[in-house]
C-alpha cells in the first residue's frame, strides 16, 4: 500500500468513526442454526420422497473471498468448499458429506467441519460424512429414501448474476470453440445421471426460489443493517467527491465504510462513472479522472452476511446541479417516488405502471419515456431470485432503479433504491442517502 492509498484509507476510517460511533463496528452476526434447520424442513415438507441433492461451490476464485453457492447457503449455511448436501424428506434426514482434508489442507486452508466433533450439534444436521461416502449412502439407502433425485437442473445464480445472466454468460463463453466446455453444473448431473441411470431426475430450483424470494425475520434484520451501512457508503463517497479526483478514489471512500461495518466486500463490482461514463449501464473501471461539471452515477452496495444490497445516486461532482440535469433528475425521482408509493402487497407491474402515470400527469411532469413498474429481487443476489410477473407478497425485497440517459450531453441519471415490502406497504431499506435535490446540494456544501 503506498502513501496516498494508506492516507485515503485512513480517511475513510476517521469518516466512518464520525459518522457512526463504536455501535457501527459489531462482528458480523450470519444465521442462527434454526434458521437453516427451518428452512431444510419447509423444503423436506414440500417434497414427499426421493433425495434432495445440493452441491456446495469447489473453489475460492483468485484475490476474493470464499463465495458458497447460494442454494447450498441457503440451506445449510456452510462455507466449506466441495460440499454435497443430501436430504432424505421421508426419513426427515440431511446428511452433509465433506472432503477428508490432509494435514497440509488443514495448515493452509483451515479445517471444515468434518474435522469439529460439535458439528451436528452446531448446524442441526443429522450427520457429517467423508465425501468419499456419499455413493455409497445413496446406494445403500435409495429403498428406503426412493428412486428420485430432487436437484438443481436450472441455473445457479450467484452474488452478482442472476440464474438467467448465468446462461446468458455461458452461452456468450460457448461463442469460442476454445471456451465451448459444459458448465460444472451440467457434469455433475450427467454423471449422476451415468451413475443411476433408474432414478427419476426433477428441477428443485422453483421451490427453492418460492422460499428464497420471501425473506425470513433475521433475513430482513440483516438487510436493515445492510441499508444502513450502504447508504452510509454511498454518503461518504458523495462527500469525497470533487474535480480532480480518481472515478476509484470516490469508490474507495464507500468501500472504507461497508468494510468497516462488517461487510465481507462489495454485492457486485462498484460502478462509479463520471462524465460520459455516466450513460454506460454496467461500467465498473472506475478510472476516469472527474472533471468540473461532471455529473457522478455510482452503484453500489454491500455483501452483509451473504446479503446484498442495492444503491444508485446520481450527483453534480461541482456540488450543483444544472438547469438541464435537475429538470432530468426530477423526471427520473417523481418515477421513483410514485412507484415506491404503490408498493404493497397484491401490487402487480400494471398497477404500478398506472399509478405512476396518473402521478406524473397530476403534477404535470412529462415521463420522458419512463413508465415505472416492477425491478429487480435482491437477496442472496443482487439479482435475486423472484417471479417477476406476479403480484407482491409481504417480505419481497427488491430494487427499483429508473434511468434515463443522453449520451450527447455526457448526461446519465439514474436514482435507485432497495425496497421490502411490508404487510401495508413498503419500507425503504437504503433511506439513509439523500436522493432529493436540494438534500444533494445541500450535504455536497458541507463536506
Amino acid at each position: 500500500m503506498n502513501m496516498k492509498q494508506r492516507a485515503l484509507s485512513m480517511a475513510a476510517l476517521a469518516l466512518l468513526t464520525a459518522a457512526f460511533g463504536a455501535s457501527v463496528f459489531a462482528q458480523r452476526t450470519g444465521f442462527t442454526r434454526d434458521e437453516f434447520v427451518g428452512r431444510r424442513a419447509a423444503l423436506m415438507d414440500r417434497i414427499t420422497d426421493g433425495m434432495i441433492v445440493l452441491f456446495g461451490e469447489t473453489d475460492t476464485a483468485p484475490g476474493t473471498h470464499f463465495q458458497q453457492d447460494n442454494d447450498f447457503y441457503y440451506f445449510t449455511g456452510n462455507e466449506d468448499t466441495s460440499a454435497i448436501c443430501l436430504m432424505a424428506p421421508r426419513a426427515r434426514t440431511a446428511v452433509l458429506f465433506l472432503p477428508q482434508q490432509s494435514e497440509r489442507e488443514r495448515m493452509v486452508g483451515g479445517s471444515n467441519l468434518l474435522n469439529d466433533p460439535q458439528a451436528k450439534e452446531k448446524t442441526g444436521l443429522t450427520d457429517i460424512l467423508p465425501l468419499s461416502y456419499f455413493d455409497e449412502y445413496v446406494a445403500r439407502n435409495m429403498d428406503r429414501f426412493g428412486t428420485t433425485f430432487h436437484i438443481r437442473l436450472s441455473n445457479r445464480d450467484s452474488m452478482d448474476e442472476a440464474r438467467s445472466e448465468t446462461g446468458i454468460f455461458n452461452a456468450r463463453r460457448s461463442r469460442s470453440p476454445y471456451n465451448d466446455q459444459a458448465p460444472l453444473d451440467d457434469f455433475r448431473i450427467a454423471r449422476l445421471r451415468e451413475r443411476y441411470p433408474h432414478f427419476a431426475f426433477t428441477d428443485v430450483t422453483s421451490l427453492v426460489d418460492g422460499m428464497r424470494v420471501i425473506k425470513s425475520a433475521e433475513e430482513i434484520e440483516v438487510l436493515r443493517r445492510n441499508g444502513r451501512i450502504s447508504a452510509e457508503g454511498v454518503k461518504r463517497a458523495m462527500q469525497a467527491t470533487k474535480p480532480g479526483r480518481f472515478e476509484y478514489e470516490i469508490e474507495a471512500a464507500a468501500m472504507g465504510v461497508i468494510l468497516a461495518g462488517g461487510a465481507t466486500s462489495a454485492a457486485y463490482a462498484p460502478i462509479v462513472g463520471s462524465g460520459p461514463n455516466t450513460c454506460i449501464w454496467h461500467y465498473d473501471k472506475n478510472s476516469r479522472r472527474v472533471e468540473a461539471g461532471d455529473l457522478v452515477l455510482m452503484d453500489f452496495g454491500a455483501c452483509l452476511d451473504r446479503l446484498a444490497m442495492d444503491i444508485t445516486r446520481t450527483w453534480p461532482a461541482s456540488g450543483t446541479f444544472t438547469p438541464d440535469e435537475k429538470k432530468v433528475y426530477r423526471t427520473v425521482l417523481e418515477v421513483q417516488k410514485a412507484c415506491i408509493e404503490a408498493y404493497r402487497p397484491g401490487a402487480t407491474s400494471k398497477s404500478v405502471r398506472d399509478h405512476v402515470a396518473a402521478v406524473m400527469k397530476q403534477k404535470g411532469i412529462d415521463p420522458m419515456g419512463l413508465e415505472g413498474g416492477l425491478g429487480h429481487f435482491v437477496g442472496l443476489s443482487t439479482h435475486d431470485v423472484g417471479p417477476h410477473d406476479a403480484a407482491l407478497k409481504a417480505g419481497m425485497v427488491f430494487a427499483i432503479e429508473p434511468a434515463l440517459y443522453f449520451p450527447d450531453k455526457n448526461m446519465g441519471i439514474r436514482v435507485e433504491d432497495t425496497v421490502l415490502i411490508t404487510e401495508t406497504g413498503c419500507e425503504v431499506l437504503t433511506a439513509g442517502v439523500p436522493k432529493e435535490i436540494e438534500e444533494i446540494e445541500r450535504l455536497l456544501a458541507n463536506k
